[in-house]
């Protein structure tokens, strides 16, 4: 028989004290009953002796030391998890906000997941496409990889998180480009949709008003919806919410993706508010704050986060990751991207000089990465040349930077006639293949294309990254469509 308890001990912030408590476990869930009429919900998050301290979701105001009953339920936290999910807009605990009614749920899980054991994991393979040139030529998304973005205050983020929903696909069909031809030499681009459905799951926490409705509003109109769930934790709505919604949202991905077969993409925006809400739940527990005010543990959480990424031997499906965060004064050793790059597979970097020279997306090139890129690229899963033109594109931009460099210094005129192409090359690569239009879906062929394109303003003995079969099939091909007639 459960017991209630009766009044509180201490109120702080978010948190209650509750002494006299037996039986009391880490993470239970608790009901608490507020002037006999107002329901919340708690989680037990420390246990001394008979004393649980209490995080409450839907926060403290009201609450007195007298006025409030507590039972402990004995589970943990639980979401009702369905297919029926899909299209519908939830808030940071998982509970419908879009007016169409309650979701029947297939069946309830616990929203911190299931120990996995990493000897079952399987090695991530094929690739997932944004239609975002940067990201599928240069730092190509994996299926159950985690790659962050990390960004800055004022960066497009949200408008580029809402691009990759919008346009975000298992791959472009095996052997298909634009005019229908397979890829070069005929090869078969393989590795694309392999019949299995695709799915995204996206979180925003702590986002303001607007923020949410550009998302809804962007997610609506472009159609992408119906394949979306959208978890919206406000940034009126309790700090403590915070910390669950990741962990609600990676919730239904497992379920989608692991008992109904999905691949699924999760979207976490943003992971610094998931940070800060720790910091500051830490703050009123009193505990003894490490780097930057953020408490020891902070890397043991975000792991918790983002290793629930992956595929699992004899299960269906995939769930990849791409969290977002942004970098206090753009310091990409602050303790939260400094952290989340330990535990991720490489990152997206968007950069403020390119934001300032229109450039959209503005990702920079040089320090963003993907470790899982090279296994997931190339004949049989994108194209014959794409790792090729990988190395040779960030070879070739990383010399731009040094004829800029020499440039400052004795002027552009005085530069060899070698320098001046990387110039141009340079420009050329930030403006052409780098930028692109809010709205425009490349396919892997376009942006491969793109790449060749810009290799062919450099001279031909520059190019020392492609092999020498590729290099001169596709440089034979600019001189065959160069060639005027009769020449």
């Amino acid at each position: 028989m459960a017991i209630e308890y009766l009044g509180l001990s201490a109120i702080n912030g978010p948190l209650v004290v509750l002494e006299g408590v037996e039986n009391a476990a880490f993470d239970e869930i608790v009901e608490m009953i507020v002037d006999g009429n107002r329901r919340q919900l708690g989680r037990v998050i420390e246990v001394y002796k008979d004393k649980a301290v209490i995080q409450v979701f839907g926060g403290t105001e009201g609450m007195a030391l007298r006025n409030t009953h507590t039972r402990l339920t004995g589970r943990p936290l639980e979401l009702g998890v369905s297919v029926e999910m899909l299209g519908r807009t939830l808030n940071g605990i998982g509970a419908p906000i879009d007016g169409l009614g309650d979701i029947d749920p297939e069946k309830f899980l616990d929203v911190n997941g299931k120990p996995l054991n990493p000897v079952s994991r399987e090695y991530p393979r094929n690739y997932i496409r944004t239609g975002i040139s940067a990201i599928d030529g240069l730092t190509t998304l994996i299926r159950g990889q985690k790659l962050p973005i990390f960004s800055g205050n004022g960066l497009p983020h949200d408008q580029l998180a809402a691009q990759i929903v919008q346009q975000a696909s298992l791959g472009d069909a095996p052997g298909a480009s634009d005019d229908g031809a397979t890829g070069p030499g005929g090869e078969d681009s393989g590795g694309a949709d392999d019949g299995a459905s695709f799915a995204i799951v996206f979180a925003a926490m702590g986002v303001k008003h607007d923020v949410a409705d550009f998302f809804r509003r962007t997610f609506e109109e472009s159609g992408a919806l119906s394949h979306v769930a959208m978890f919206l934790n406000l940034a009126n709505d309790p700090v403590v919410e915070r910390l669950i919604t990741p962990k609600v949202a990676l919730t239904l991905a497992e379920y989608l993706a692991f008992e109904k077969g999905m691949h699924i993409l999760v979207i976490l925006t943003d992971m610094t508010s998931f940070a800060e809400a720790m910091r500051e739940i830490s703050s009123s527990k009193g505990e003894i704050p490490s780097r930057k005010g953020f408490p020891g543990y902070l890397y043991s959480e975000l792991a918790t986060v983002y290793e629930r990424a992956g595929i699992v031997r004899g299960l269906p499906g995939s769930v990849t990751q791409i969290p977002i965060l942004t970098m206090p004064n753009d310091d990409i050793t602050h303790p939260i991207p400094d952290l989340t790059g330990y535990i991720t597979e490489g990152q997206i970097v968007l950069d403020r000089a390119l934001h300032g020279q229109s450039v959209y997306p503005p990702i920079s090139v040089l320090p963003s990465l993907s470790r899982l890129m090279k296994d997931g690229i190339g004949k049989g899963f994108t194209r014959e040349d794409h790792q090729d033109v990988a190395n040779q594109l960030f070879s070739s931009y990383a010399k731009v930077g040094e004829a800029r460099a020499l440039a400052s210094v004795i002027g552009e005129d005085e530069l060899s006639d070698v320098d001046k192409k990387y110039l141009a090359f340079g420009l050329a690569f930030e403006q052409r293949f780098v930028g692109q239009d809010p709205l425009e879906n490349r396919t892997i062929f376009q942006t491969l294309d793109i790449g060749w394109e810009l290799l062919r303003m450099l001279p031909k003995s520059e190019l020392d990254r492609i092999d020498t079969k590729l290099l001169d099939a596709h440089y034979a091909e600019a001189d065959t469509a160069q060639t005027p007639p009769g020449a």
